[in-house]
């Protein structure tokens, strides 16, 4: 049965107002709330109505507010003040907050109350229209003293501020420079997906459906065939840099739903071009290498990318010691409290992968989390959580349990940061590369509106936001076909598919790898096995570097036509000498019959170098 949140099965009921029966429809990530009264701003000036997305009432008619308040440095809206709102101190200590979701049922019903989302071209947007009821609940700590001078120097783009004039009805615009739609050469994009839960490729080769994208479907009447809240002359055009009101709706109810939102009020959601270009401006919002000596802190081994991101900014990078959990927190404490202020200054930016952790596979438990964000609190650091594997939580080799649902899915996924950051000092990245397809190049942040705002003026002057393909097709497929719990239910079946391949990577370890000097931890989550190697028993551990090891290892490896990652790569402090000997394999893409005689001829290559 398909889920009940496709767009396809909410056509047809009434759309509702605009406003919440409990309250006004509020844009949190720009300060601004819509209501019947009238409202000031934090100094005390009275501003005109400003709406970030707009519903259709039950006339069909595009809602109109009375006027805002306007609370300061908010995210894509109206603007680009990074100062201002209302600074709330929270004390250190006290038990941090329990994840808390919303239901798929309550998504639907915030969604038919709302009724039918009208964005057009360049239509700006926010989480704030999309999210769940706030009231209560604190405000996130401001974070000036922590932005790069690059960062807080940003203004608004001039051009996409003028586009929220474009939602007053009637206005005729000789403003943007917007090409025709009518010049676009596509009318209509055709694809192919597999039906919920029959996600095989074979299973959507015979029985799968077509899902068609046409021009001009936003533009038609809701109860008209073929009508759509999302098309081509929209996806194809000019958009602001937070991405489509479309997709960021989806993103933003996910976000809740898998209860990754944070427990304080005004946070925000903005779509990035994937992971990697949304880690190059979260450290260039946080870090000045030249100007302030910003060092980065990160795992003792790190993804390279990552590595390779912040070594041309000048950010020097500090490694924390692991264990089996990832991060240990006790040794994040110790670095960060015996600090030498002769090395530059104190770090205050942690990027941390907790779930299946590239390259170690490593995944920190709730505790663990919980442990490191304390220690964050304690020493004023902002936590960069990237989790491009955070749905490919995996048990233990052999369960092998099917899930009954996505409940109980969601109820076994450990806590994210977000969940617990009281203050605002998490920056998450999600992506869909991992768990959808990669070359769409699309992403998102969560964090609070300072930083999303902050965000969003970078994202303004460079990548402008992601592709128009690639977010219509993803509304498309995740929101208009699949829905929320079918999304959900695809993400239970890549953990299953994935789980299969890691088991058969550790039988392949098993039967392969010399167990006398390799040991390894099957990992549960991601797509990573890390092999470590024990240097001290190799023949020549007296006469060659634990380098050269590792290099005559991998030069044999690709000898026997098997690649592997060496573990140097992935070395936090490339300046320093190895301490250990390791290597990545991943489990992600080859077939398993070819997984299994890569890891046989490694296997061959170290007992030849190590002479066994």
């Amino acid at each position: 049965m398909r889920s009940a949140l496709r767009t396809g099965a909410l056509r047809g009921i009434p759309p509702a107002a605009a406003s919440s029966p409990t309250g006004p429809l509020r844009s949190s990530s720009s300060g601004i709330s819509v209501g019947p009264r009238n409202l000031r701003g934090v100094n005390g000036k009275r501003l005109p109505a400003s709406s970030v997305g707009f519903h259709s009432t039950a006339s069909g008619q595009v809602v109109e507010g009375g006027e805002v308040a306007v609370g300061g440095g908010g995210g894509g809206a109206t603007t680009g003040d990074s100062g201002g709102g209302v600074k709330v101190e929270m004390e250190v200590g006290g038990e941090l907050p329990r994840r808390s979701r919303v239901t798929l049922a309550e998504v639907g019903e915030r969604r038919r109350r709302k009724g039918r989302l009208v964005a057009p071209t360049a239509a700006p947007c926010d989480a704030g229209m999309f999210m769940g009821p706030t009231t209560g609940k604190p405000k996130a700590r401001r974070w000036d003293h922590h932005l790069s001078p690059e960062s807080a120097r940003r203004a608004p783009c001039k051009l996409k501020l003028a586009a929220h004039h474009l939602k007053t009805p009637g206005m005729l615009s000789l403003g943007g420079g917007l090409p025709c739609p009518e010049y676009f050469p596509i009318s209509s994009l055709t694809l192919h997906i597999p039906t919920p839960p029959n996600f095989s490729e074979s299973s959507t080769l015979s029985a799968g459906e077509d899902a068609t994208i046409t021009k001009y479907a936003a533009s038609l009447p809701i109860d008209a065939p073929g009508a759509a809240e999302y098309d081509l002359s929209i996806a194809l055009n000019y958009s602001q840099a937070t991405g489509s009101a479309q997709l960021t709706r989806f993103v933003t109810e996910h976000v809740e739903l898998v209860g990754a939102a944070p427990p304080y009020a005004d946070w925000g959601v903005c779509l990035t071009v994937g992971s990697t270009g949304a880690l190059e401006q979260v450290l260039r919002m946080l870090c000045d290498g030249p100007g302030r000596g910003d060092t980065l802190l990160t795992e003792e081994f790190s993804f390279s990318t990552a590595l390779e991101t912040a070594a041309p900014m000048g950010v020097g990078v500090v490694g924390v010691k692991m264990d089996g959990e990832g991060l240990v927190p006790g040794e994040l404490e110790g670095l960060l409290s015996g600090w030498d202020v002769g090395r530059g200054r104190k770090p205050h930016v942690l990027y941390t992968v907790p779930s299946g952790q590239n390259p170690t596979g490593a995944t920190q438990s709730e505790e663990r989390r919980r442990e490191v964000y304390e220690v964050c609190r304690r020493h004023d650091v902002m936590i960069v959580e990237d989790e491009p594997y955070y749905y490919l939580q995996m048990g233990e080799i052999g369960e092998g349990r099917q899930l009954e649902g996505v409940e109980e899915f969601l109820d076994g996924l450990i806590p994210t940061y977000t969940s617990m950051d009281v203050d605002g000092r998490v920056v998450r990245m999600d992506s869909f590369s991992k768990v959808v397809v990669p070359g769409s190049r699309v992403g998102w942040i969560t964090a609070s509106q300072q930083l999303v705002e902050r965000f969003i003026r970078h994202a303004e002057v460079a990548n402008q936001g992601p592709s128009g393909f690639s977010q219509v097709i993803l509304h498309k497929l995740l929101d208009n076909q699949w829905g929320h719990e079918g999304y959900l239910r695809w993400l239970m079946n890549l953990r299953v598919e994935y789980t299969k391949r890691r088991d058969v990577m550790a039988a392949a370890c098993e039967r392969h790898l010399p167990k006398e000097v390799v040991s390894w931890k099957p990992p549960q989550a991601g797509m990573f096995q890390w092999l470590k190697i024990d240097h001290t028993r190799h023949p020549d551990a007296g006469t060659k570097s634990i380098y050269e090891i590792e290099e005559e290892i991998f030069n044999s490896c690709i000898g026997r036509g098997v690649l592997v990652a060496r573990g140097s790569w992935f070395r936090a402090e490339q300046d320093k000498p190895l301490s250990g000997l390791y290597f990545r394999t991943t489990f992600a893409a080859a077939t398993p019959e070819n997984m299994t005689e890569a890891i046989r001829r490694l296997g061959e290559a170290i007992r030849e170098s190590y002479r066994l």
